[in-house]
């Protein structure tokens, strides 16, 4: 059985905060680096550079790349495109609109239909070659900077141990610093950022699952589909260029036979088997471009801010792949750290509020969130537990959009 564990910093202790942009000097000393340039780092970089803040971003990858994702925008993460003007173009790409999601659970399925609510009518799950890259354009259009192809290696530090920079590697092995009032690490659930910074754990979950994903072509699929079996799960999540991508899950100590690791296919064949036989039939051909396996990382929430340093994104909060929340968390969360940081920007007094008001924004949906994800991952719910955890996570989530429906416009930096 899965167990989640939580800790809580006292309230009571003073906490280093993010200095105030603008603070520095110099050409090349930016008010903002993020690291990464994915959804939790473009957004970030996209809302900051519109307030006005200069923002270079640093991504190890090459520019365009993909990454492994199962997809799904939540309402929440739909709306924020929408309030960003962004939500046009997603749609534009030719990604199906998702107007209904059916459960599965054994022989029993149950569909809900999308009504529209807060602007929003239906759902979209782009590629991710997509989604990232119309973020980048949006933040460059803004005026903030992006380098492809350098890789952080440690932090920059000053001599009381305030985070001002960070050490980059570029392709030909030559490293240098990139200065900044704050470092934001957007660099996703293998964050060098956070190894760097060892920031506190508040919660820590021992669910683990491991998930076999692939692209099939699937056009007439309707709307996204969830299947929850004995120890396995599986998803079909409509995406661009008529396809799907197919997942199937389990709990990560069952991709183990004998001591080796069996072959992706063998797994997803195994999988899918033990949820539903259509999807043997769907996934009978070769997936486009392979398989890709992740083989598994407890949930788990870190303190998200400190001396000159914040984390957003997977960075610091990690959710199971199948919360299916990963990137609507990235965007709600991108634009909570970019109003604490133009609004922190008059004072040392107003960052230490306005940071302490973004962990707890995040909070307020991350730890109630975390235990039922933990237990989702651990494949271990029987089916009638399985729509409960569920219910949980759609009670979150209509909460988050209510929160997220009565934000106002991000003003820009009086920095």
């Amino acid at each position: 059985m899965s167990r989640s564990t939580s800790t809580r910093p006292d309230a009571t202790v003073a906490r280093p905060v993010p200095r105030v942009i603008g603070s520095g000097g110099g050409a090349t000393h930016w008010d903002v680096v993020v690291v990464g340039a994915r959804v939790a780092g473009a957004s970030t970089a996209l809302l900051l550079a519109r307030a006005g803040v200069r923002v270079l971003v640093v991504d190890r990858a090459r520019r365009g790349s993909d990454t492994l994702s199962t997809h799904a925008l939540m309402r929440g993460g739909v709306l924020q495109l929408r309030r960003w003007g962004l939500l046009d173009r997603v749609a534009a790409t030719g990604v199906p609109a998702i107007r209904r999601v059916t459960f599965h659970y054994g022989a029993d399925s149950a569909q809900v239909s999308l009504r529209p609510y807060a602007g929003v009518d239906c759902l979209y799950a782009p590629r991710r070659t997509v989604l990232d890259g119309l973020l980048v354009e949006a933040a460059e259009r803004a005026g903030a900077q992006f380098r492809f192809g350098l890789a952080v290696t440690d932090l920059a530090r000053d001599p009381g141990g305030r985070v001002v920079g960070v050490v980059v590697r570029d392709q030909l092995g030559r490293r240098h610093v990139e200065r900044a009032d704050l470092v934001v690490g957007a660099d996703g659930r293998q964050s060098v950022v956070a190894e760097r910074l060892a920031p506190p754990v508040l919660a820590a979950g021992s669910g683990t699952g491991s998930y076999v994903y692939g692209y099939w072509p699937a056009t007439g699929i309707d709307g996204y589909h969830w299947y929850y079996g004995h120890r396995v799960s599986a998803g079909v999540i409509p995406t661009n260029d008529g396809l799907a991508c197919v997942f199937a899950g389990g709990p990560a100590s069952d991709s183990h036979v004998d001591g080796r690791r069996e072959r992706p296919a063998l797994v997803l064949r195994s999988r899918l088997a033990g949820v539903d036989d259509g999807l043997a039939a769907l996934t009978a051909s070769a997936a486009e471009g392979g398989l890709r396996w992740f083989r598994g990382l407890a949930p788990r929430v870190r303190r998200p801010f400190g001396d000159g340093w914040a984390l957003v994104g997977d960075a610091g909060s990690w959710m199971d792949p199948l919360s299916t929340h990963g990137m609507t968390d990235a965007l709600r969360d991108a634009e909570s750290l970019a109003r604490a940081i133009v609004s922190g920007a008059a004072s040392e007094r107003a960052a230490a509020a306005a940071f302490r008001d973004y962990q707890a924004r995040r909070d307020r949906v991350a730890l109630r969130m975390h235990p039922l994800v933990d237990r989702l991952a651990s494949h271990a719910w029987t089916h009638a537990e399985a729509r409960e955890l569920l219910r949980g996570l759609a009670s979150l989530m209509a909460d988050e959009v209510e929160e997220i429906a009565g934000l106002a416009p991000l003003a820009a930096a009086s920095a």
